[in-house]
C-alpha cells in the first residue's frame, strides 16, 4: 500500500492535470498527454505490431498509469507490464488525473480497482508495479523486457533516473532485439544508452518537440 511519504505531492493544471511539486514537472503533455504516449512509447516501439502472447514492456515511471491504459487499450493478447515507481499515486489523485481521458474511462477503472495490490490486470495485460527506487529495485529484478518505456520527469529535473549506471541496467534487462522509446533527446541520455548496448536512434518528438529517442538491443 502506498505510504503517506511515497505518495506525491502535486499541483493541478486545467483541473486534471498532475504536476510534480516534488520534481515541477507535468505527469504528461499539456498539448495531449494520450497521444504523446502514443506517438512516443507506442509508435516509438513499434507497438503494437510486435505484440505476441508473452510480451514483456518494463517501464521507468508509472506515474498516473497513462502508459499502460494506452497499451492496454491496443493489447489483444495476454502481455506482461513491469513498471517501477517511487511515488505512487493514491487513488483520489489517480481518479482526478483520469478524468483527462474519458475514452478510456473502463480501463481507469480497472487500473485503479488493482493498483494497490500492485500485481493486477487491465485488459489483457498482466501488470506488476514495483514501488520503489529504480536504481536499487531493477537491478534486483529478475525480468528481462522486449520493451522499455523510460518515462521519468525531465532529466534535467529528474537526473536521478537517468544516469548511466540505471541506463547500463535497462540494458541488462532487454531481451537481445529489444527497444526502448523516451521523449528524451538528451545527449548523456542517449549516450548511455548506447553505452547500454543500443543502438540508439533520434526520431521526430511530439507536438512541436523537434526530438525523442528510441533504440533497438544490439
Amino acid at each position: 500500500m502506498t505510504t503517506k511519504d511515497q505518495t506525491p505531492e502535486l499541483q493541478w493544471r486545467e483541473g486534471s492535470v498532475p504536476v510534480s511539486s516534488r520534481f515541477d514537472d507535468p505527469y504528461f503533455s499539456l498539448a495531449g498527454g494520450l497521444a504523446e504516449t502514443r506517438h512516443v512509447f507506442l509508435t516509438g516501439n513499434d507497438l503494437p505490431e510486435r505484440l505476441r502472447p508473452g510480451f514483456h514492456i518494463a517501464e521507468l515511471g508509472f506515474g498516473t498509469g497513462l502508459n499502460l491504459l494506452a497499451l492496454a487499450e491496443i493489447a489483444d493478447v495476454p502481455i506482461r507490464f513491469t513498471s517501477f515507481e517511487a511515488f505512487p499515486m493514491d487513488a483520489g489523485q489517480l481518479e482526478r488525473a483520469h478524468e483527462a481521458f474519458p475514452d478510456l474511462a473502463a480501463l481507469s477503472a480497472e487500473l485503479r480497482d488493482g493498483v494497490a495490490e500492485r500485481r493486477f490486470s487491465v485488459g489483457t495485460v498482466d501488470v506488476h508495479l514495483i514501488v520503489g527506487d529504480a536504481r536499487n529495485a531493477l537491478p534486483d529484478w529478475d525480468g528481462l523486457a522486449d520493451a522499455w518505456f523510460l518515462d521519468g520527469f525531465s532529466p534535467a529535473k529528474n537526473p536521478e533516473l537517468w544516469g548511466a549506471p540505471l541506463m547500463a541496467e535497462v540494458g541488462a534487462h532487454t531481451s537481445p532485439g529489444g527497444t526502448f522509446a523516451t521523449y528524451s533527446a538528451a545527449g548523456h541520455v542517449r549516450r548511455s544508452l548506447e553505452a547500454a548496448g543500443f543502438d540508439v536512434e533520434r526520431a521526430p518528438g511530439f507536438a512541436g518537440k523537434r526530438h525523442m529517442s528510441r533504440g533497438r538491443k544490439r
